[in-house]
C-alpha cells in the first residue's frame, strides 16, 4: 500500500490537471490487455483499425505488462492544468538525457532492442518517441479527445464542488475503491509498499484519466509534485451514445426529454455532447437545458471555451424517484 501523509500546506497546494501523455500511456496498456479494460472495448476495436500502418513500437515497449513502472519521462506530472498534446510532446522531446537513462535503468529484465537503442542515444530516442506519440495520438485518441476532455473537465468541476462543501474528506470520497482518506493520510491500494510524508511544499496533483479505468496509478518523480491518476466518474458511458436510466415518475412530471437530459448529466457535459448522445438538435437541447436551469435543476460552468451543464442537488433528489 502507498501511504501519503499531508500537512495543511500540502492540502493547500493540491490541485487538478489533465494529462494527455498519461492518457497515451494508459491507453497503450488498454490495447495490450483489453480483457482487463472491458469498458473501453468499443475504443479498442476502433483504435486497432486506425493504428494499422502506424509505427508505435518504441511507445509500446516502454509500457510493459504487468505495468509496475512506466518511465517517468513518458508520464510526467503536468505543470500546467491542461496542456495540449503538442506542448506535452515538446516537453517530452526536451527531456534531459540523463533522466532518460535513469528512468530506463529502473525497468527490470533485459531491455528490448528499441529501448536499448534509446538508452544508448537518448536524444535520438526521444525524437523517435515524440514522433510515435504524435502519430499514435492522431490515429487513436484525437478523434475522441473532445469527448474525453469534457468528461475529465466535468470530473474536476464535480470534485471542486464537493471540496467546497465538504472539505478534503469530500474531495477524496468515492475517488476510487482503492483510495481512502482518514485525518491527514491518503492510502492507495498499490503494488508498492511505501509510506511517505509530503514535504509541505508540493502537495498532490489529481489527474482524472479515462484510460486508467479500472485502476489507479501514482506518479512520483521529484522534484515535481507527486500525482495520482484515477478514472473520472462517468467513464463507463464514455463510448455509449445514450444509456442512462430515465425514472418514469420524473418523466411524467417534467417530460421525457428533460428527464433524459438530467439522467445523462451523471457527469457534466456540453450542449453539443448531450445533443450527440440523445440524437437531438443542439438548439432543442439548449432550449430544454435553459428551462431546467431556470427551474434550479441544472447549473452552468465555463471551462475555457466550453460551457458545461451539471445537475444541482435538487435534481439529484428528483432522480431518486424511480416509479
Amino acid at each position: 500500500m502507498l501511504v501519503w501523509e499531508f500537512s495543511a500546506q500540502d492540502l493547500a497546494r493540491t490541485r487538478f490537471a489533465c494529462s494527455p501523455l498519461s492518457e497515451v500511456a494508459t491507453s497503450v496498456e488498454v490495447l495490450k490487455e483489453p480483457g482487463r479494460h472491458a469498458v473501453h472495448l468499443p475504443w479498442v476495436r476502433q483504435a486497432g483499425q486506425r493504428l494499422a500502418g502506424v509505427d508505435w513500437s518504441l511507445l509500446s515497449q516502454l509500457v510493459r505488462l504487468p505495468t509496475v513502472y512506466v518511465p517517468d519521462f513518458l508520464t510526467p506530472v503536468p505543470v500546467d492544468t491542461s496542456p495540449t498534446i503538442e506542448q506535452a510532446v515538446a516537453e517530452l522531446a526536451a527531456t534531459d538525457p540523463a533522466a532518460v537513462r535513469r528512468d530506463l535503468s529502473r525497468l527490470t529484465g533485459e531491455l528490448p532492442p528499441v529501448v536499448a537503442e534509446m538508452y544508448r542515444d537518448p536524444e535520438v530516442g526521444l525524437a523517435r518517441l515524440a514522433g510515435e506519440v504524435l502519430a499514435y495520438w492522431a490515429a487513436a485518441i484525437a478523434p475522441h479527445w473532445p469527448r474525453i476532455q469534457r468528461l475529465t473537465e466535468g470530473e474536476i468541476l464535480r470534485r471542486a464542488r464537493q471540496m467546497s462543501t465538504g472539505g478534503p474528506a469530500a474531495l477524496f470520497a468515492d475517488l476510487h475503491p482503492q483510495v481512502s482518506w482518514e485525518r491527514d493520510t491518503l492510502r492507495i491500494g498499490h503494488r508498492v509498499d511505501v509510506q511517505r510524508r509530503l514535504d509541505g511544499e508540493r502537495g498532490l496533483v489529481l489527474a482524472p484519466t479515462v484510460f486508467a479505468w479500472p485502476g489507479v496509478y501514482s506518479q512520483q518523480n521529484p522534484p515535481w509534485q507527486p500525482g495520482l491518476l484515477y478514472p473520472p466518474r462517468g467513464v463507463a458511458t464514455l463510448w455509449e451514445n445514450s444509456g442512462a436510466a430515465v425514472p418514469d415518475g420524473l418523466a411524467r412530471v417534467i417530460g421525457r426529454t428533460r428527464a433524459r437530459l438530467l439522467a445523462e448529466l451523471d457527469s457534466p457535459a456540453s450542449t453539443a455532447e448531450l445533443a450527440a448522445r440523445l440524437d437531438l438538435s443542439a438548439a432543442n437541447v439548449s432550449h430544454h437545458l435553459t428551462a431546467l436551469r431556470e427551474a434550479g435543476l441544472t447549473a452552468r460552468h465555463r471551462t475555457g471555451r466550453t460551457v458545461l451543464y451539471a445537475r444541482t442537488e435538487a435534481a439529484e433528489l428528483l432522480l431518486k424517484v424511480r416509479h
